[in-house]
């Protein structure tokens, strides 16, 4: 009996059995996404999510009718069905060669019409052609390679939090885009001050002048104009902390609990630290919630199961609807001042208006993790990225290129 074969949006193979061997013919590129099917080690990744579908089953109980069904008619043993992916391998390639520069990174990439991944990408990565061989290398590697850092790694979002910290002040009335802010380099609440990166000092600016030169001081202020008891109702209209229902397993955002957020912590929370986690796919939600005009797409990553009788197809559905379009609007042009005048110009493209937010993300274990979260073109987005770099310094330097890049090879493919 055959396993079916995971396919490219545009048909070309994933994953394939040959004889006794599963064939992986992309190796590395899409390791974490695609996963493997081993005799020795299980599942992982789409091979375990769709395992049943993949697998070849027969309607016969007895033996000897199993084996007459097998053998039966010119085609031979029945296989399983064939699971056809929205991947595109040119874009899943522009987004390993950026991420891939470094030690650990991640990125996911998806239509914020529909909710399709165009491409998933985690390094370091690993061959599943020879997982067997490798693995007690690959489980003791302290880089974790068969570790999703896409859907499962947990990260603070720095300042890429701030394009929901602005969406929920401005959906809840606590400030408007006229609002004015004065950062004179610190701010204190409680026992506890905050600072900017860098100790930069950006004076007196309304709303797109914090968002864009990215005012920690001032989006402490912002939460706090937002309150304890609003910033939860919003965290949960966004569904932050609950399940994200895709093809594969994402793990939950951490969350403070509500009786733990005092002045100092919703200050912090307000860009995006304190004990805030997300993963990489949360923050392109994020993104595509704001290109959707205020609701949330779900991400899928199969787009049919071809050859089961069933022949199931993907259609769009959506997740959430936290804010209103108006507010989309708004915190749209916020992040098109990031790009032209803020702390992300390196996302800047010819020709294409791109909205983005920076994030340098302060963590207990080295250097700060670098943020991009984007989408373009800003008028009509037809492509969102969000992009993690771990331990490296700021997001503008790091993670802004690699979306950039991204972004130009995704326009490139995609239709209007």
């Amino acid at each position: 009996m055959g396993r079916g074969s995971i396919l490219a949006s545009d048909g070309t193979p994933l994953a394939f059995t040959r004889g006794t061997r599963r064939i992986y013919p992309q190796g590395a590129l899409l390791a974490q996404v695609v996963g493997y099917a081993s005799g020795r080690y299980g599942t992982s990744g789409l091979e375990d999510s769709f395992d049943s579908v993949l697998t070849a089953h027969t309607d016969a109980i007895a033996p000897l009718a199993q084996l007459q069904q097998i053998f039966a008619g010119a085609h031979g043993a029945p296989r399983g069905a064939d699971v056809v992916t929205t991947l595109d391998l040119q874009v899943q390639k522009a987004l390993v060669a950026g991420i891939g520069r470094y030690a650990r990174a991640a990125g996911v990439v998806l239509d914020p019409r529909t909710g399709a991944v165009l491409a998933l990408a985690s390094v370091p990565s690993y061959d599943p052609n020879a997982l067997d061989a490798n693995w007690t290398t690959l489980r003791t590697d302290p880089h974790s390679p068969l570790l999703d850092r896409s859907t499962g790694g947990l990260y603070p979002p720095g300042s890429t939090f701030k394009i929901v910290t602005a969406a929920d002040a401005l959906d809840a009335g606590a400030v408007t885009p006229d609002s004015t802010f004065n950062d004179s380099g610190g701010f204190t609440v409680g026992n506890f001050t905050v600072h900017n990166d860098e100790e930069e000092v950006t004076g007196t600016q309304n709303l797109t002048g914090a968002f864009a030169l990215s005012s920690n001081v001032d989006f402490a202020q912002i939460a706090l104009r937002l309150g304890v008891d609003r910033w939860f109702e919003y965290a949960a209209k966004w569904q932050l902390g609950g399940n994200v229902e895709f093809d594969l397993p994402v793990t939950r955002d951490r969350l403070p609990a509500k009786s733990d957020v005092y002045g100092g912590i919703l200050a912090q929370l307000g860009f995006g630290q304190a004990s805030l986690l997300v993963t990489p796919m949360r923050m392109a939600l994020v993104g595509a919630t704001i290109a959707h005009g205020g609701t949330t797409p779900r991400p899928y990553l199969v787009r049919r199961i071809a050859g089961s009788e069933t022949g199931l197809a993907t259609r769009p559905e959506t997740l959430a609807q936290p804010i209103s379009a108006e507010t989309a609007r708004a915190v749209r042009d916020m992040m098109v001042a990031v790009v032209q005048r803020g702390t992300g110009t390196a996302a800047r493209l010819p020709a294409v208006t791109v909205a983005g937010k920076t994030g340098t993300a302060t963590n207990p274990h080295g250097r700060s993790h670098a943020w991009f979260v984007a989408f373009a073109p800003a008028d009509a987005p037809r492509v969102a990225v969000a992009v993690v770099v771990e331990n490296v310094g700021y997001g503008g330097t790091y993670a802004a290129p690699v979306a950039r890049e991204v972004l130009r090879v995704a326009l490139s493919r995609s239709r209007s």
